[in-house]
């Protein structure tokens, strides 16, 4: 059965429980809601949870690990020799799959039967024409192994759906039986359901660290796999990038670090002072007209895709910077050769950066109590005076943390840097010289057709491992921060 059929029947199956747990608890109570010891909502909502939530579990654990544990099973099947010579097992069980979903395709449109599918066997160019009349690409004839291998995998699946669909339907109506068989006047049906609640709660807000913690695993096994095949020494010692999936690559972190940490740089130069003097502006100067206009206005740049500003970046500020500092411009330096530049990105990402820096310090900023402006003009200091010694220094830490959070969004840009800031990995000091940066490398090494077998393709990963750390870091030194001052301002 279908995913959403299940889960078609299983919401279906908690209103109904729903609805008798309700119409049960009344029943017990002949009709009196003050004999109850909750109110009525509460036994359908224990009755319908008690059906639904634990069922939903089970069909997602199951939806996760059935997929692994056949994928290994049937890899078991495949002989060495059947995996070409450079490639890995992952591209053959692909093969499989596409194999598998050309059986179930073919078997929905009348091209072959059940039993066929199960008990085909080819000379290879067979199947795969048959799979072509059903629209099933593949790139080689099909082995019998792979062939083998697909029905197996097939088989597998449907079994294991089956099992899937029975234990979860039993399980669902299980649950509606014993929680409505529980319902009367004087069960605790409240308390039930707001521990169910509760635990609901639990179990999402650790789902966002399971899910951290399971992004930082993939990458870190995959990490170990590249420095299986490539020195660490020459990736955070070395001083050069240069792969060329032939071997004997130069694979060092630190020119794309540099070009990272430099346009995130000149990006807060330009982010930090405009969106924070502006968000001092609309929270403490602007009327309330100016500020209901002008806050909207500028926030809008937080809506607009970043492949927009890469384009403005490509279009607009390259050009304008090549006709200063460009050969022959008006400065007539000639330090520019082209319109791709670490000023050109930093300068556009600067300007998506203004509001995340301008909305979260203008909040910041107005959530200072009001008490605190008055005791200082009542003193007699200035508005300038109250803003500069009270508002801010109180808003400080808040600042700090709205800082931080465009720093992150700088590190991680990829699109303004790939059409801004060029694709040339180097140590420079010259921001109107094209360099790369780390997010961009790692799209750069995952994209096309390769695998996962070569250091070129796994320093993907190790690159990233290697910016959450240092994001980490920052995070953690930054919070320390913050904290020790607002200790001393306390």
């Amino acid at each position: 059965m279908p995913v959403i059929w299940i889960v078609t029947f299983l919401l279906v199956l908690s209103i109904a429980g729903y609805v008798a747990g309700r119409a049960r608890a009344f029943q017990s109570a002949s009709g009196d809601v003050r004999q109850m010891h909750s109110l009525p909502g509460y036994y359908g909502y224990n009755v319908a949870l008690t059906s639904l939530v634990p069922a939903l579990l089970v069909l997602a654990v199951w939806l996760l690990v059935q997929p692994m544990l056949i994928e290994s099973r049937v890899a078991g099947m495949l002989p060495a020799e059947v995996i070409p010579e450079g490639s890995n097992q992952s591209l053959v069980m692909s093969d499989v799959r596409r194999v598998a979903e050309g059986l179930d395709i073919a078997i929905e449109r009348g091209v072959m039967t059940e039993e066929s599918a199960s008990s085909i066997r080819t000379e290879f160019t067979d199947v795969r024409g048959r799979l072509g009349e059903v629209g099933v690409a593949l790139g080689s004839d099909v082995r019998p192994e792979v062939l083998r291998a697909a029905q197996a995998y097939r088989s597998m699946s449907s079994k294991g759906s089956l099992a899937m669909t029975i234990v979860v339907g039993l399980l669902a109506i299980g649950g509606l039986a014993l929680a409505f068989s529980r319902t009367n006047k004087d069960f605790r049906a409240r308390n039930v359901v707001e521990r169910g609640v509760m635990a609901l709660l639990i179990l999402a807000a650790c789902i966002a660290i399971l899910t951290t913690i399971g992004i930082v695993l993939s990458m870190l096994f995959e990490t170990m796999n590249f420095f299986r095949l490539h020195s660490w020494t020459d990736f955070f010692f070395g001083s050069t990038w240069a792969p060329n999936f032939r071997g004997d690559s130069d694979l060092s972190i630190l020119p794309l670090l540099w070009g990272t940490l430099y346009i995130s740089f000149i990006a807060l130069l330009v982010a930090v002072p405009i969106g924070l003097f502006a968000a001092i502006y609309l929270s403490e100067y602007a009327s309330n007209a100016v500020r209901s206009v002008a806050k909207p206005l500028l926030e809008i740049l937080a809506g607009i895709p970043t492949i927009v500003y890469g384009l403005f970046a490509l279009l607009t500020v390259g050009p304008a910077l090549m006709k200063v500092f460009g050969q022959g411009g008006m400065a007539g330096v000639g330090w520019m050769s082209g319109a791709t530049s670490v000023l050109t990105a930093g300068l556009v990402m600067g300007i998506m950066l203004i509001p995340f820096v301008s909305s979260l310090s203008d909040d910041i900023i107005n959530s200072v109590p009001q008490a605190m402006r008055d005791g200082s003009l009542g003193l007699g200091a200035t508005q300038s005076e109250t803003v500069r010694q009270v508002v801010m220094p109180a808003a400080l830490p808040g600042i700090v943390g709205a800082i931080l959070l465009a720093a992150s969004r700088a590190i991680g840009e990829t699109m303004i840097v790939v059409m801004g800031a060029g694709a040339v990995a180097k140590f420079s000091v010259n921001p109107l010289e094209s360099m790369t940066t780390i997010t961009t490398r790692i799209v750069s090494q995952l994209t096309g057709d390769t695998d996962f077998a070569s250091p070129e393709t796994l320093v993907a990963f190790a690159l990233g491992l290697t910016l959450f750390v240092l994001t980490l870091g920052l995070n953690i030194l930054a919070l320390y921060i913050v904290r020790k001052y607002r200790e001393q301002y306390e």
